[in-house]
């Protein structure tokens, strides 16, 4: 469809448009009106990482590390279970989509937001949710290191221990015995080789390193093992001396390598050097903890809001008419969509193959109500100008051979075609010719309706052979050659009495006793139409816009066609006056106002000049 035919569409259906407008419009604001405020509450936080440096602030890496790690942070705060703490700390529920994290762009802050009915409360689930966010970035980060350190711890306990067991053997070392000497020996052996299986585990276990504490802290411990190791075998040597010779070692310090002090001394230095190893790798770990742990700082506490973000009244009833009226739209295109029957001249031509002729405004005089022989009660009106232009297209349809017998029907009932014929044998007749309408209806006719006429005798009676043409002719008052015949009785077989060579007779009286002859005939759904339109010189079909469909009137041009008629034409019949630019441009002359048809601006309808 084109630009125009959108406008026109809209103009025809502008009281759905409104409708439409003004429900979804209304529907808004009462929906608005029904729902409870809802406040917003906005808190920011700001996630770096602990000892980041300011040289390598720039790099693309860090860049793109800083936002991984804020990424991250969001993650974690649209996690549920940090809701499910916020909700047991607070006492009262969260709901689902209630808050919201995401990040501002190209920058390491989260906005973290909070929706509630209640104010105050969304102000306290903001800055609560952010305390718990900090508090769940300290428990995730610390577990890191907290086993580390505990080793650590156990280590170091473990060492001053023993070294304070070894002063006390150094003090009493003098006194001991053979079996004394023995016993403690083995009890250093044992204890030396628990450490060193103790050691060797850890370091099975400790894998590859990815930090630089856990390098330094597994170096440490393999050096710790070598050392141990070396005093095992001095141990072990001291205890094969004493087991061959059987006499106590000596105090003196001469022999470090075979008296009972020099062990001690030895055994308790190492030790002492194990202790202040674990101290050194217990700080580097707390070092370690406290410059890759990540921080999370709230940068705005969230405050109380003052005015409600939604409903918004205003909005809503705008929203709600946009959604109105595409809705409206919508139906409205989609009932011109499937609406199958012909608007204008153009598809008319299209579907029929002729031409559109004539074009008949919808019949109403000033009180209402319509008048049924229109042309001679309104003679100056636009639409008996209307049948004038049709006349005038039948005498030009005409030039090479006269057009005396004319039907006039139509694809289907209620379209309209006995007035149109009936004003058309008036029009004709004003022309100063001898007319004569002809109700071949024999179904359900209407020519003496319109006519007012009686319907005692008609055309059935000449079929009978009861009476003659003239003695059924009825004049028409106050006009000159104007002549009907009307149906008369309904016969039980109308096709054959039509279609019979006595139809041809009474056709062939009426041509020599009249200058026109129009023929009111039955709708073409019905077999009397294709009977009739191969005795007669022409054929108009009445085909009224938005009601004719279709498929009735391609049936009907094609079942014509097959009966050889010669198809002079289409008449568009009833346009509505109010919306006739819908159904084309061709005739909205047609369907002005009598009273604002300006042709004859200087004379009112009766011809007379006025005062």
């Amino acid at each position: 469809m084109g630009l125009k035919k959108y406008l026109l569409l809209v103009k025809r259906w502008a009281w759905l448009l409104i409708i439409g407008l003004v429900v979804g419009a209304a529907g808004s604001l009462l929906v608005s009106m029904r729902m409870k405020p809802v406040y917003q509450a906005t808190t920011t936080v700001l996630t770096t990482r602990a000892g980041q440096g300011s040289s390598s602030s720039n790099t693309d890496a860090t860049y793109s590390s800083d936002q991984t790690l804020t990424q991250t942070y969001v993650r974690l705060a649209s996690s549920d279970s940090l809701k499910q703490a916020v909700a047991e700390q607070l006492n009262y529920p969260i709901r689902s989509g209630q808050i919201t994290a995401e990040q501002v762009l190209a920058t390491q802050i989260i906005q973290i937001t909070v929706q509630d009915t209640n104010p105050a409360h969304a102000a306290q689930i903001a800055n609560t949710f952010v305390q718990v966010l900090i508090a769940k970035n300290d428990e995730l980060q610390s577990g890191r290191y907290n086993t580390m350190e505990q080793s650590l711890d156990a280590q170091k306990t473990q060492m001053q221990t023993q070294i304070a067991d070894l002063q006390t053997q150094i003090d009493q070392a003098s006194t001991l015995t053979v079996n004394q000497q023995k016993q403690w020996i083995e009890g250093q052996i044992s204890t030396l080789q628990t450490e060193i299986s103790q050691l060797q585990g850890e370091i099975a276990v400790a894998g590859i390193p990815v930090t630089l504490a856990e390098t330094d802290s597994l170096s440490q411990k393999k050096s710790n093992l070598a050392q141990i190791q070396s005093l095992l075998t001095s141990y072990q040597q001291a205890y094969n001396n004493l087991m061959v010779n059987g006499q106590p070692m000596k105090i003196s310090t001469g022999d470090s390598g075979s008296s009972t002090l020099s062990l001690l001394q030895t055994t308790q230095n190492l030790y002492q050097q194990i202790y202040l190893s674990i101290l050194s790798n217990l700080e580097q770990v707390r070092l370690a903890r406290l410059q890759d742990t990540p921080n999370v700082v709230q940068i705005e506490p969230a405050l109380a809001p003052t005015n409600p973000i939604k409903p918004r009244p205003l909005q809503n009833t705008i929203l709600g008419g946009i959604a109105g009226l595409m809705v409206a739209a919508g139906g409205v295109f989609l009932i011109d969509y499937l609406d199958d029957t012909l608007k204008t001249p153009e598809d008319a031509e299209r579907i029929t193959g002729l031409s559109v002729i004539g074009f008949i405004a919808e019949m109403q005089s000033d009180n209402g109500k319509g008048e049924n022989l229109y042309v001679t009660k309104e003679p100056r009106s636009p639409i008996s100008e209307a049948f004038r232009s049709l006349r005038t297209n039948l005498e030009f349809s005409g030039v090479d051979k006269p057009i005396k017998t004319i039907i006039v029907t139509s694809p289907g009932p209620g379209e309209g075609k006995t007035t149109v014929a009936a004003n058309l044998a008036a029009i004709i007749s004003h022309g100063g010719k001898r007319v004569l309408l002809l109700d071949t209806d024999l179904r359900r006719p209407s020519v003496h309706k319109v006519m007012r006429m009686p319907n005692k005798v008609g055309l059935s009676n000449v079929f009978r052979g009861n009476l003659r043409l003239q003695e059924v002719m009825q004049v028409v008052e106050n006009s000159d050659g104007f002549n009907v015949i009307t149906s008369g009785s309904l016969p039980p077989n109308p096709t054959e009495l039509l279609g019979s060579a006595r139809m041809l007779q009474i056709l062939e009286e009426l041509e020599k006793l009249e200058d026109v002859v129009i023929i009111d005939c039955p709708p073409a759904l019905v077999p009397d139409a294709q009977v009739l339109a191969a005795k007669v010189d022409g054929v108009l079909v009445v085909i009224q816009p938005g009601h004719t469909h279709i498929d009735s009137t391609r049936a009907t041009i094609k079942q014509l066609k097959r009966a050889e008629a010669n198809l002079i034409g289409v008449v568009f019949n009833r346009i509505p006056r109010d919306r006739s630019g819908y159904y084309g441009d061709h005739y909205a002359l047609y369907s002005t106002n009598e009273k604002g048809y300006n042709y004859y601006p200087d004379e009112d309808r009766k011809g007379q000049k006025k005062k």
